[in-house]
């Protein structure tokens, strides 16, 4: 297995990602750390999951399955879904995102996450707040770097400025819906993460099961 530096980190990832969206209920637990276990054997050290997956069985699944494996992996969740009931239980306020990083640390059964998505943008909510929360984590050692999934590239771009002005180190990921169904990434977004040094690691490659012809 070749591994590759994600974006400009030092931090190395195998080129396929494990996805675990339906870990827990498309996917039953045992055919779930049967997956975990191979894709392991094979050298693929880079698994990815959320806190909004099957209302955080997908984090308690893959948890449990890497819990004596956990040094192997590069570990990435996400934050900012609705997760309950309340007025902040979702987003990525500052309250939000300390609270959502210590549920998911608890699903997750470890005390760090390797990469901490923003799943999804907050328009209610200054960037500014959600970096400074986010460099936070960083600096108390629960999360080792962040990205971005499903942004605008020129939300990108102000992030990285914003972390720039706040010394604290920009996103190395961004996680864009991009496969040969939508290629829209490439005009923009692609361009933009290679011009600010992050990686990309699109998601549904197969467009939710239409280029395989599941659909």
């Amino acid at each position: 297995m070749e591994y590759k530096h994600l974006g400009k980190s030092g931090l190395k990832v195998s080129p396929l990602c494990l996805g675990t969206m339906l870990f827990g209920r498309e996917t039953p637990s045992q055919e779930s750390q049967l997956i975990i276990e191979s894709a392991r054997s094979s050298g693929i050290n880079f698994i990815d999951t959320a806190d909004a997956y099957v209302g955080g069985d997908s984090e308690r699944l893959v948890g449990r399955c890497i819990k004596t494996s956990r040094d192997h992996w590069v570990l990435a969740t996400k934050l900012a879904n609705k997760m309950g009931q309340g007025p902040n239980k979702g987003g990525l306020s500052r309250k939000w995102v300390m609270q959502a990083c210590e549920e998911s640390l608890r699903r997750l059964r470890t005390d760090y996450i390797d990469i901490y998505y923003l799943h999804k943008e907050d328009h209610a909510t200054p960037l500014r707040e959600t970096i400074m929360a986010i460099g936070d984590l960083i600096k108390d050692g629960k999360i080792r770097y962040f990205g971005v999934s499903n942004y605008r590239s020129w939300r990108v771009a102000e992030i990285c400025n914003i972390c720039d002005n706040l010394g604290i180190d920009r996103p190395i990921v961004s996680q864009p819906y991009y496969n040969a169904m939508n290629r829209m990434p490439e005009t923009e977004h692609i361009p933009a993460c290679k011009y600010y040094g992050l990686g990309v690691v699109p998601y549904s490659p197969l467009a939710r099961g239409v280029s395989n012809g599941e659909i």
